[in-house]
């Protein structure tokens, strides 16, 4: 056995030494966030429910949203640049305070053609609450259980209960004669918690504890009974999964932001096995290399050619029909030197938005907004075409002519 052999055994001996020293003594803890993401697997994501979705509803069609109901909607309606006309449930779970009003009243409207919305929230947002005439209120819980019943007989065997919950929202102000009692909390009928409120040709469901449909709960005993029991009220139709807020706010969750790598870096034993793979690949390369490696010759470096290599790039882009990545790296570049011209925040491309950028361009509010709406109806695709990259080429011509 050589030298090098001896080093590298004692060095990999010492290292995984040290890691099952520091794996043995760590604590690990439980990430209760309630994110209710669809793509965490932490207690409190969404994961298992949002993977449930196309059994239950078999057959259907199933999207997920990653834009404001506004922006969606907008795009997505008879008047609108989509590829197709929203129509089925709307889902949402969590977070619903990041609705703004105009996003309250294209949901309403949405309910209001015939279709269905289903929102679960501990609150709402107060525009919604006024239009509907409700109001919301909370009650301190005891021993941190909260009951879930509900009302149709059928239904009463699917009752459940959660824990880790120190208070529970009921509706204590409906419209008795209009809207439906469909469930209540901690047995008390008067403390109703899941609703349905009939809206012009539509239905609005309003349930009250999200937590129901977590991982967490989902997953133990047989709450995802109670589960089922809340979506039968729901019609055999298309799908339209909220996750707006999940997918922009770091706050929410780190599915989109990490690699799948980043799980097993976590787990300290996976960590060190990790690091001590890349210890002993780099030893390796180090101690073989100065047998095997030739003298690396000297070439020349390319002349800069910048302005032919984009060209290259492009026509490249261009002739495999990537208009994907043409249409976006357009949009990118239009949106950053909006922000570098005119020091606006391009986070939300709104009403807002394009009445400050019509003001400061000095252009004209109906071309500006003809440019925004038409990006905004790009980002909702998944498939593009070539007069797709054509229009969007002539707008942003005509917004700096």
């Amino acid at each position: 056995m050589n030298k090098t052999l001896i080093v590298i055994l004692v060095i990999a001996a010492t290292i995984i030494t040290i890691a099952i020293t520091v794996d043995y003594g760590s604590n690990r803890t439980v990430d209760w966030t309630e994110s209710y993401n669809e793509k965490s697997n932490k207690p409190y994501g969404v994961s298992v429910f949002y993977k449930e979705l196309p059994k239950l509803f078999d057959g259907q069609l199933m999207k997920t949203i990653y834009y404001s109901p506004y922006n969606y909607f907008y795009a997505n309606s008879e008047d609108g640049y989509g590829d197709h006309v929203a129509e089925g449930n709307y889902i949402l779970v969590g977070n619903s305070d990041y609705l703004e009003l105009a996003d309250v009243e294209e949901l309403l409207i949405f309910a209001g053609r015939g279709n269905t919305l289903f929102m679960s929230d501990y609150n709402f947002p107060q525009s919604l609450l006024d239009t509907l005439n409700l109001t919301v209120k909370v009650r301190k819980t005891q021993d941190s259980i909260v009951e879930l019943n509900f009302v149709h007989p059928h239904l009463k065997p699917k009752n459940t209960q959660i824990d880790k919950s120190d208070s529970a929202s009921y509706f204590s102000r409906f419209e008795a004669e209009n809207h439906k009692t469909l469930g209540y909390v901690n047995n008390d009928l008067n403390s109703t918690n899941f609703l349905e409120v009939p809206f012009e040709d539509g239905k609005i469901f309003l349930h009250l504890e999200p937590k129901i449909f977590t991982n967490y709960n989902i997953l133990k005993d047989d709450r995802y009974q109670y589960v089922e029991g809340v979506l039968s009220y729901l019609p055999n139709e298309n799908i339209y999964f909220d996750s707006y807020t999940k997918f922009f706010d770091s706050n929410y969750g780190d599915a989109e932001e990490k690699s799948n790598l980043s799980w097993f870096l976590q787990q300290t034993s996976f960590k060190w096995a990790w690091y001590l793979a890349l210890l002993l690949t780099f030893l390796f390369m180090v101690f073989n290399a100065k047998r095997r490696q030739r003298i690396i010759p000297i070439i020349k470096p390319l002349e800069n050619t910048t302005v032919g290599f984009v060209k290259t790039i492009s026509n490249l882009y261009y002739e495999t029909q990537d208009h994907k990545n043409l249409i976006d790296k357009k949009i990118t570049y239009f949106l950053e030197k909006i922000r570098s011209d005119y020091n606006l925040d391009t986070t939300n491309l709104n009403e807002e938005f394009i009445t400050k950028l019509s003001q400061k361009s000095g252009k004209k509010i109906e071309t500006v907004k003809k440019t925004i709406n038409f990006i905004n109806w790009l980002r909702t695709k998944n498939e593009f075409f070539e007069d797709n990259l054509l229009k969007l080429n002539r707008h942003i011509e005509e917004f700096y002519s």
